[in-house]
């Protein structure tokens, strides 16, 4: 049985070659273009070409190779904070996948909580919306079926408030602001997400001012819909690039390894008793200490 990790082709990526579409998850597009010509990436069960566009649907696996360090977690390296019989609320750590994909090894959210949750498609159980790898803070994990049902119309019906720390390279123009900018993926560099796209779909992104510093500035960001890269897009596009995000802000930005994004807070209509459920996490250490530099020093 082939055990290479397997991956759904999502709506925003289809026609993308498959080269391309790679390339974020083997570090580059010559790197996924090698990996493809020694037979190493499998679409639907078999090998195809380095052109080949991907469809919705499409299931590829790939046989990661043995330089891609392993991530090792357990449940105990989980903090929850709130669980019952129908959810959890996962405090995901920077460097956590959530669900399988190509190019990673090691455990996922997914499978370590595997046992305990519902719902989702194989690989994803109890999944209901996502993080970044280098996203830290908040997740919901469905426990059983109907809470998965339920949570994901939540997500759809965008009765789920999701709000998010960013540390932001400048100062917005106003207090607080909406960016309505539809994302999809670049048009001229294929890995990337962009509102410059000839697929776009709809995103909505909420800003407020936090604090302001001397080259930056702390906001809560709160999402609406939730594309990929969202917040880092959106930021970006309106010229306040995420600190010590390598793809669309500055990267290493005060001593930074990751992107300054903390999902916060989610607040929610419990799926079974409608009991409203609102959780906040504080600054993992990490954000801590940059934000303690940014409030005393440049961006270098």
């Amino acid at each position: 049985m082939d055990q290479r990790p397997k991956i759904e082709v999502e709506a925003e990526s289809v026609d993308l070659r498959l080269d391309i579409y790679l390339a974020e998850a083997l570090g580059s597009r010559s790197a996924a273009q090698r990996a493809i010509e020694a037979g190493s990436v499998l679409v639907n069960g078999g090998p195809v070409a380095k052109r080949y566009r991907v469809q919705l649907g499409d299931v590829i696996a790939i046989e990661v190779p043995a330089d891609i360090p392993i991530v090792q977690s357990s449940r105990s390296d989980l903090s929850v904070a709130y669980e019952d019989e129908s959810l959890f609320v996962i405090n995901k750590p920077a460097g956590l996948v959530v669900h399988p994909a190509p190019g990673h090894r090691g455990e996922t959210l997914a499978e370590i909580l595997d046992g305990s949750t519902a719902g989702g498609e194989p690989g994803r159980s109890g999944i209901v919306h996502r993080l970044d790898r280098d996203t830290s803070g908040l997740i919901i994990v469905a426990r059983s079926e109907e809470s998965h049902r339920l949570l994901s119309s939540a997500i759809q019906s965008r009765d789920v408030e999701r709000e998010y720390s960013a540390l932001v390279i400048g100062h917005p123009e106003t207090d607080q602001g909406t960016i309505d900018a539809p994302i999809g993926r670049d048009i001229r560099v294929r890995t990337k997400m962009s509102i410059a796209t000839d697929k776009p779909r709809e995103a909505v992104t909420h800003f407020r001012l936090v604090e302001v510093l001397p080259d930056s500035a702390l906001l809560t960001v709160k999402l609406e819909t939730g594309r990929t890269h969202q917040i880092r897009v959106h930021l970006a596009a309106i010229g306040l690039p995420v600190a010590g995000d390598p793809t669309y802000g500055v990267e290493s930005a005060f001593g930074l390894k990751r992107q300054f994004l903390h999902a916060q807070r989610l607040a929610f209509d419990h799926p079974i008793t409608g009991e409203r459920i609102d959780v906040s996490s504080d600054l993992p250490d990490d954000l801590v200490l940059a934000l303690t530099l940014a409030r005393a020093s440049q961006v270098e």
